[in-house]
């Protein structure tokens, strides 16, 4: 099994690609050994020195460490990662599903149609480009022309993502959906 690596625009997340599918679903963005505890390659990758979080997407692991070297824990990763595709065990533990996100989004009902323009444009334009960096974004809610989104992996705590805020989500948006004025992170 040969695992590619890839930089992000965080410097402290690295992109691993196993070549094969790593998740069925919704990403899943782990902060804290704690909340890996439902992931078997989540909770083995904790307990490295040095790494603060894991993500993980479709088709990749992001992986975030503190200020410890790379050249220090990588292999460490690599072997993690390998080892966890080699024994066949499940991504995510038997029993746990994904949290339904849906239920924290906030609008207006009147918002409805707007809401559902913009799910559709971050669906289709933002989130393919973001996975691609190691991360993903997510819809929270909508409120008076203020869009209110999460990033995740390689996006959270990235020096660059403001710049993709502002520059890129906000632009976008604000030319396809009338009233919306600008964009925040929550």
């Amino acid at each position: 099994m040969f695992i590619q690596t890839e930089a992000t625009p965080n410097p402290a997340t690295l992109k691993f690609l196993p070549g094969r599918e790593v998740l069925v679903g919704e990403p899943r963005d782990f902060r804290t050994a704690e909340a890996a505890a439902i992931s078997p390659l989540a909770s083995e990758l904790f307990e490295i020195d040095g790494v603060t979080g894991v993500f993980l997407g479709s088709d990749f692991v992001s992986v975030t460490k503190d200020d410890t070297n790379w050249a220090h824990i990588k292999p460490a990763i690599l072997g993690v990662i390998m080892e966890h595709f080699l024994s066949g065990r499940p991504m995510i533990g038997s029993g746990e599903t994904a949290p339904d996100l849906s239920d924290d989004e906030f609008f207006d009902e009147a918002d409805g149609e707007t809401v559902e323009v913009i799910k559709e444009l971050l669906a289709t334009r933002v989130r393919p480009a973001v996975a691609m960096d190691g991360g993903d974004i997510t819809f929270r809610g909508y409120r008076e022309g203020t869009v209110f989104l999460h990033m995740q992996g390689a996006c959270s705590g990235c020096p660059s993502s403001t710049a993709t805020l502002k520059n890129g989500i906000e632009n976008l948006l604000r030319h396809f959906v009338p009233g919306v004025e600008q964009v925040q992170q929550v």
